[in-house]
């Protein structure tokens, strides 16, 4: 018998007295409640984050808004973006008129591995930023409105297209407009309607 055995054998017999017991039950108790203290703490917590979150997402109406700037008719116009989450944005502004108005957008990307995801607020705005192209038809004249810039492209057309470069924000921009008013923006080249 090695002398582990032989002491686990004198002391199996003891019995711890009352005081040790005593001590060992506080002991528990005082662990039992320092336990409780934490999860109402815990509780607490995840509380205000829940109804913190609900009022702003409340105040939100559901979407992440930013105030922005953009340009319409030639103007610097101020803006509200509100990001859907889902790859999406809608923006929303005030006219020369007074009346309200929105424009939406929006999409998807893929990664490296073929998989879709929807456009991440970053390249969203990007996409806004875009939207600094206008094209209006008005009284058989059909105008180009980009930043600051207003172009009369009416006698412009060749076969119902017309190409026009457009230079903003150090950037190039190559716009193609159909003679009905539809149009694709590219910083590439000039893309197909």
């Amino acid at each position: 018998m090695t002398n582990s055995e032989k002491y686990k054998k004198a002391f199996s017999v003891l019995e711890p007295s009352d005081k040790i017991s005593w001590e060992v039950e506080k002991m528990k108790a005082i662990e039992k409640k320092r336990h409780r203290k934490i999860a109402a703490a815990a509780v607490a917590i995840v509380g205000v984050l829940v109804l913190g979150s609900g009022s702003a997402y409340a105040a939100n109406v559901g979407g992440i808004q930013r105030q922005i700037q953009l340009w319409t008719r030639g103007e610097l116009t101020d803006a509200t973006i509100t990001f859907d989450g889902k790859g999406g944005y809608t923006t929303t502004y005030t006219d020369e008129n007074g009346e309200t108005q929105e424009m939406s957008g929006g999409g998807i990307a893929y990664d490296i591995f073929g998989n879709e995801r929807p456009l991440t607020e970053d390249e969203l705005m990007e996409d806004a930023g875009m939207n600094d192209v206008e094209v209006a038809i008005e009284d058989g004249r059909i105008t180009v409105y980009f930043m600051d810039q207003v172009i009369d492209i009416t006698d412009k057309f060749k076969d119902g297209i017309c190409h026009v470069h457009l230079t903003g924000n150090g950037k190039e921009y190559f716009l193609t407009v159909g003679e009905n008013g539809n149009y694709t923006l590219s910083e590439d080249k000039y893309m197909d309607l």
